[in-house]
Order: C-alpha cells, then sequence, then structure tokens
C-alpha cells in the first residue's frame, strides 16, 4: 500500500498550476480554476498530482481514465487498482492500493466540542471518548477511522455512522469486513487508512512525503 501526502503552499501555487493542469481533463482544470481561494484549488489539484505520481512512479501506469461510481466515488478503468484522495487543513493524502481502501485525513482542531457529534455515535464510542485522557485527539480518531471505513464501502452518506462500530482496528458493514491503521503525518493531523478484505495492521505501508515543487 501507498500512501503519498503533500501540503499546500501559496509561493509555488502559479507553478504547480503552470506545471500539472494540462495533464488533467478540461472538466477538472476548469473546475480547479473557479476555485475562488488558492487553497481550495491546490488542494483539488495536488490530490490528482499525487495519484498521477503515484501511479507512474510506483506502478508504472502512465496512461488512466476515471470515472465516477454511481455514489460519485471515482475509480480507475482499465487497471485493477483501488486509491482514494482526502485532504484536510494544509495536507493532501493519497492512498494507492490493490485492495478497495478508503483513507480520511482531519486538522485536529483543538477548539472542537466533540459533544456536538454525540448523535452520529454509539455508546460505546461516547465512552470511549469520555475515558480517554485527550477527548479531542482521540475524537479526530474515531472520525478518521470512521470515515475511512465509508469511503472503503464508497456508498458515501447513505451509511448512518451509528451503524457500525471499530472494534480492535476491524469493523463490518453488512457482510463486508474492514482492517483500518491509523497513520502518523504530523502532529497537527489524524489520519486512518482502511481496507476491504484484508489485514494491514503491522503491514509495510509506504508512506511518501511529496515535495511537488522538485519534481
Amino acid at each position: 500500500m501507498i500512501i503519498l501526502y503533500a501540503f499546500i503552499e501559496e509561493e509555488n501555487h502559479q507553478y504547480l498550476l503552470d506545471k500539472y493542469l494540462h495533464a488533467f481533463s478540461t472538466d477538472l482544470s476548469t473546475k480547479i480554476q473557479k476555485y475562488r481561494r488558492w487553497q481550495d484549488a491546490q488542494l483539488s489539484l495536488l490530490g490528482r498530482v499525487l495519484l498521477k505520481y503515484g501511479l507512474n512512479g510506483y506502478l508504472d501506469i502512465q496512461n488512466f481514465k476515471l470515472i465516477c461510481t454511481q455514489n460519485n466515488k471515482p475509480i480507475l478503468t482499465d487497471h485493477n487498482v483501488h486509491f482514494n484522495i482526502s485532504h484536510s487543513g494544509s495536507l493532501v493524502v493519497c492512498c494507492i492500493s490493490k485492495s478497495v481502501i478508503g483513507i480520511d485525513v482531519e486538522y485536529i482542531d483543538h477548539k472542537i466540542n466533540y459533544m456536538d457529534f454525540e448523535t452520529q455515535m454509539t455508546e460505546n464510542e461516547l465512552n470511549r471518548l469520555h475515558t480517554s485522557e485527550n477527548t479531542v485527539k482521540e475524537f479526530f480518531t474515531y472520525w478518521t477511522e470512521k470515515e475511512a471505513v465509508v469511503k472503503a464501502h464508497g456508498k458515501g452518506l447513505s451509511i448512518p455512522l451509528t451503524s457500525f462500530e471499530i472494534l480492535e482496528n476491524r469493523s463490518m458493514i453488512g457482510n463486508e469486513s474492514y482492517c483500518v491503521q491509523e497513520v502518523f503525518i504530523n502532529d497537527e493531523y489524524s489520519c486512518n487508512v482502511a481496507a476491504s478484505g484484508m489485514d494491514i495492521q503491522g503491514k509495510n505501508i509506504h508512506l511518501e512525503h511529496v515535495k511537488l515543487n522538485k519534481l
């Protein structure tokens, strides 16, 4: 499994647009250029740049096409490879694997009140937070775990977060099982990856910080 990440930088914004925007579809290029904030445009662009970098450099896939499922999840056509992209704050992550995967990253906002999300948590999950030494960090760990599983499953908001739990880094949605692994990138962010049908605990996950201004 390959996990690539990058941080957005305002001073590199025009360089990134000039170098990479032409490599993607007209629809994606138009979408990126419509963003009012450079941060949103760069986050969107870097997700696809990381995907292209990973497919080209690690799997020797030079040409690829994306389509969206009926649940609006982008997937590759003509290649038995799965990917998922997430971004938060200034960080973008992209995970690539032979198995169905989902990844979620969140900036750890210490001003958050996790009880505002009480209705989206089970009793066991609330107890987990109540007994934690660092409730804010634990909340974002919980949140990225659940979101990673939802993204791996691929049906998005149609799956209530209270309809499944994660116990000992494993979860079930219907008859489908998922394994969850925390990925440390930065003290200010929480990140988890979920994979379907494979045990990723203790497995070799290749993690790379991609510095795009040097590519």
